[in-house]
């Protein structure tokens, strides 16, 4: 089973690793993220950029749709980036999530199970369509 390890951080949690030697930052998750590469369970991992503000919001509840800058006004806390494992149960991508070495007050992960395209009905032409091209791109 897919799940989806959402990091979320509160603007003080982000702000006190302002302080924090990137290096040592990249060290210390690259043997996190090795530790998974080695137990054959990391299938992605991305940080998602440190300016929420660089960012848009597409509001789809105007027509047309209302685009705005940075994240909503009244976030209270931003995903700082995510990781895709592939594991045998919620448990078992509980437990990474629990090794994660970003941590202290602020700071959260998510956990989400990822559907897999085999939960969709399959005779429906989109579905087909989309299996089609996961084949052809070797996602399948």
């Amino acid at each position: 089973m897919k799940y989806m390890l959402i990091m979320r951080a509160t603007d003080e949690a982000f702000e006190s690793f302002q302080d924090v030697d990137f290096e040592q930052m990249l060290e210390t998750m690259g043997r996190y993220n090795e530790e998974m590469i080695q137990a054959g369970v990391l299938l992605a991992a991305e940080g998602l950029d440190a300016d929420p503000g660089a960012g848009v919001v597409v509001d789809h509840s105007a027509e047309p749709p209302l685009v705005t800058d940075g994240p909503y006004g009244e976030t209270k806390e931003l995903f700082g980036g995510f990781y895709i494992l592939d594991v045998a149960s919620k448990e078992e991508a509980v437990e990474w999530a629990k090794r994660s070495p970003i941590t202290g007050p602020g700071l959260k992960t998510e956990i989400r199970r990822v559907a897999t395209i085999d939960e969709f009905p399959q005779d429906n032409e989109w579905v087909q369509k989309e299996r089609a091209w996961r084949e052809s791109t070797g996602q399948l």
